[in-house]
């Protein structure tokens, strides 16, 4: 049986290797372009402060940029925001910046806000957020060292300096919402938009 229904492959509009790795792993064959925009000017002129609001603005425009391009393809696009308490983190610049935001989230719960859109024709579809809870345990500067030294550069590429499915689940002791959310993706949400379309056929 053929999963995806649709005339031409799905698009996704990410470079993430872990929103890929969904989507493959979830049996469909698409199509990954990533979105040329800047989210941060973006997140600035829209004036928006909520972190699940910034997440799904800027997973709405990352769909609408490529399904501009590409009008006839189901076009998804997806962001993921974190917050603690009031505190938004972005990608750090660099080991050093990643030290920092790992010693502020030691011992502290934070948020995921993880948004996906889906587009076609230049026109948004579908959207929808979902919410992580994430506790990590208590930190001190060795560990956290030891904890780079590991990971490597791969802390420069997520919001918080750490991918749960690699060493970075070494620093949780609690984690409330679903595996797909955490990962960037609220998959059943979208799962179920496109089963709705009639393009899935599971």
């Amino acid at each position: 049986m053929t999963i995806w229904r649709g005339k031409d492959p799905l698009v996704l509009a990410s470079q993430s290797r872990a929103r890929q790795l969904l989507l493959g792993n979830a049996g469909f064959a698409f199509e990954a372009v990533p979105a040329d925009i800047d989210e941060r000017a973006l997140q600035e002129k829209s004036g928006l402060s909520e972190p699940g609001e910034i997440a799904a603005l800027l997973a709405r425009e990352k769909a609408l940029f490529v399904s501009a391009r590409m009008p006839d393809r189901y076009v998804i696009g997806a962001d993921q925001t974190l917050a603690l308490g009031k505190r938004l983190f972005s990608k750090p610049a660099g080991r050093a910046q990643a030290a920092v935001q790992l010693l502020a989230l030691a011992a502290n719960t934070h948020q995921l806000h993880s948004a996906v859109a889906a587009a076609r024709g230049g026109k948004i579809l579908f959207c929808d957020v979902a919410i992580a809870r994430m506790t990590m345990r208590r930190l001190g500067g060795d560990e956290v060292r030891a904890y780079l030294d590991t990971a490597g550069e791969a802390v420069t590429t997520s919001v918080g300096a750490y991918q749960l499915e690699g060493v970075g689940v070494h620093l949780f002791e609690r984690i409330e919402g679903d595996h797909f959310t955490v990962l960037g993706m609220p998959l059943l949400p979208l799962l179920a938009f496109l089963r709705g379309q009639g393009l899935l056929g599971v």
